[in-house]
């Protein structure tokens, strides 16, 4: 099991990593997360959604995304609560203080994906939450030290020296550490080193000394990382895409509060000849932008507002009465819209509120998620997609005359203005297929690049995995593992 000092030391793309190397050894790997918060999902082919952290994982062992490797998920909707998704599917609804009395009816869940997954390889990389230390949050613990010690399984500790103070992170955490789980870490791994490697030799020893833990590897920066699918929207920030300020085509992105499945836009940002701005609030959309994507939400009608508090929706307006282009996603499909109603109070406070008013339609909030991957064809361009649904929601209205795109199956999907400059679509993942992605940058006279976006992450994993074979000890670990 890899926990961490901290969120965001690098636990999902060092699993992810480390499940390459050992598949590549020929072993049977599958990734385990107890518990996830995240807006960043993943639709599974067993009909259900899982981190999309684990989903990436699952990609790295070669294995076919299941629900019981991420078995509890938190969707947070609202500052102080979460929607709790068990074994894929929608559980229920909790505030944050309320979640912690209600963890001890989740770990029977944990413990039977677990037992399943571990009947089914040789090796299970199981991935922490958040950090190791949080003592206050220790009670009913299913996520760290709580799975650990339910399951005796051996922990690793990651640090990131790249925040500083790794040594007092990693040997701090030892110290507040209750002392039968501090017993339960064997090792640690410091990630992200820039520079010479040697002016750490003496920190590693010190945190080795103080803890009585081997050390397991000072692992370097890996600057392919931002190839890779971010978790959540800190991480957005923190991994903005290189800019490509002569591009033909530039796009907008605003971050919402409860942006969800924004790994929609990595295809997009990878391309030489588009410019991807993702903005932070408090940044007005500039003038010089070709195309807005509202992207994903977890909470349409709260995100909705906070385009509204932000002014964003005023640049929007004055962006499409320049005669320039707006997409949604989902949630920002539904934004586009007239109306949003959510007569079951499933975000939030029963009631309706006015949508931007950009697409003839209007949607009702109901309470069945769709979950389910797809393909189809764009219609504009009789392109081949591959994507999923993940929502909840019915959109109707004079707009949906003219979809978007058509499933296999002949549903059409989406909606547009009269004149093709607002359009909506409910499917995820759409811009990860070349032919889709290459039409949409066709259409704004840029130049698709020769190249798989699928294939692409797929080499990242190789060369983390390289990476990890170079700097930690894979040995050591199996060793741990038994």
């Amino acid at each position: 099991m890899f926990q961490g000092t901290g969120s965001s030391v690098g636990k999902s793309t060092l699993v992810a990593g480390f499940a390459r190397a050992l598949t590549r050894r020929g072993l049977r790997v599958l990734p385990f997360k107890p518990q996830n918060m995240s807006n960043n999902a993943a639709v599974t082919p067993d009909g259900g959604e899982i981190g999309r952290a684990q989903a990436l994982q699952a990609l790295a062992c070669g294995a076919v995304p299941s629900v019981h490797m991420n078995p509890v998920l938190l969707k947070p909707q609202s500052e102080t609560g979460s929607q709790i998704i068990v074994q894929g599917h929608v559980f229920g609804t909790a505030r944050a203080r309320d979640y912690q009395v209600f963890k001890p009816q989740l770990m029977p869940y944990v413990l039977e994906s677990f037992a399943q997954l571990r009947a089914e390889a040789d090796v299970v990389l199981v991935e922490g939450a958040g950090s190791a230390s949080e003592i206050n949050l220790r009670a009913n613990d299913i996520a760290n030290m709580g799975f650990a010690r339910a399951t005796n399984t051996p922990v690793v500790l990651i640090g990131d020296i790249d925040r500083g103070g790794v040594i007092a992170a990693l040997v701090g955490t030892k110290t507040v550490l209750d002392p039968t789980d501090a017993s339960l870490i064997k090792g640690f791994i410091v990630n992200n080193m820039r520079g010479d490697k040697t002016l750490f030799a003496d920190g590693m020893a010190m945190i080795a000394g103080r803890t009585g833990w081997q050390p397991l590897g000072l692992v370097p920066y890996f600057a392919r990382m931002r190839d890779l699918p971010a978790e959540d929207a800190a991480d957005l920030a923190a991994k903005a895409p290189p800019r490509h300020p002569e591009a033909k085509l530039r796009i907008a992105v605003p971050i919402l509060p409860f942006i969800a499945n924004f790994d929609d836009l990595d295809p997009l940002a990878a391309e030489p000849d588009v410019d991807v701005m993702f903005l932070q609030r408090g940044t007005p959309i500039p003038a010089s932008i070709d195309l807005i994507i509202l992207p994903g939400s977890k909470s349409t009608i709260a995100d909705l507002a906070a385009l509204r508090d932000e002014g964003w929706d005023v640049d929007i307006l004055a962006h499409h009465r320049r005669g320039l282009h707006v997409l949604g996603l989902c949630g920002g499909y539904q934004m586009l819209g007239r109306t949003i109603a959510d007569p079951d109070g499933l975000e939030g406070p029963v009631g309706s509120v006015a949508g931007l008013g950009l697409l003839e339609i209007e949607t009702v909030l109901t309470g069945g998620k769709r979950l389910s991957a797809t393909n189809g064809t764009l219609i504009a361009d009789t392109a081949a997609f591959s994507g999923y649904e993940m929502h909840i929601g019915c959109t109707t209205g004079p707009a949906t005359t003219r979809p978007v795109l058509r499933f296999a199956d002949g549903r059409p999907d989406g909606a547009q203005s009269p004149d093709g400059r607002v359009s909506g679509t409910y499917v995820h993942g759409l811009f990860a297929a070349d032919a889709a992605r290459g039409a949409l940058l066709r259409r704004f006279g840029a130049t698709p690049a020769a190249r798989d976006y699928r294939v692409e992450t797929d080499a990242v994993l190789d060369a983390l995995a390289a990476h990890l074979e170079t700097h930690a000890d894979i040995d050591s670990l199996l060793s741990l593992a038994g």
